[in-house]
């Protein structure tokens, strides 16, 4: 098996949806961020792929960690993501425009039944550690 390791931002927006995003070819949702360049931390690598893939300027200090998470990978066969997953402190003032690979970009409102179409490790994993970390906020 391979294992993949990422960096994956939540991102809400002013009504506190989720930000997720979908790459070209795929059908599954997933949060914004993605693969570690050699040595570069997590936060690096975050902040590079937000500004790579949709358009956003943010910096390290933007973002708490939320955990970090382990799942089957929603895109690629035989291969394991683990994740390093971060949240921003405040909601998302700028326009997300998809760029480089992202073919989509949609909100997700955490109340709501969630869509089959999610990535395993946001549906096991990271949206019940949102939910637990809302319930004790």
């Amino acid at each position: 098996m391979h294992h993949l390791h990422i960096a994956a931002a939540c991102l809400f927006n002013t009504q506190g949806h989720l930000l997720t995003v979908r790459k070209r070819g795929t059908q599954a949702w997933m949060l914004p961020g993605g693969k570690r360049d050699g040595d570069e931390t997590p936060l690096r690598a975050l902040v590079r792929e937000l500004q790579e893939e949709l358009q956003i300027t943010m910096a390290a200090a933007d973002f708490a960690p939320l955990g970090q998470f382990s799942a089957i990978a929603a895109n690629e066969a035989a291969t394991q993501v683990h994740a390093h997953v971060l949240v921003a402190h405040a909601p998302l003032q700028q326009t997300v425009q998809a760029a480089a690979e992202i073919a989509g970009v949609q909100w997700l409102a955490l109340d709501q039944p969630l869509p089959d179409t999610l990535a395993p490790l946001l549906r096991s994993q990271v949206i019940p550690a949102l939910r637990a970390r809302n319930a004790t906020a």
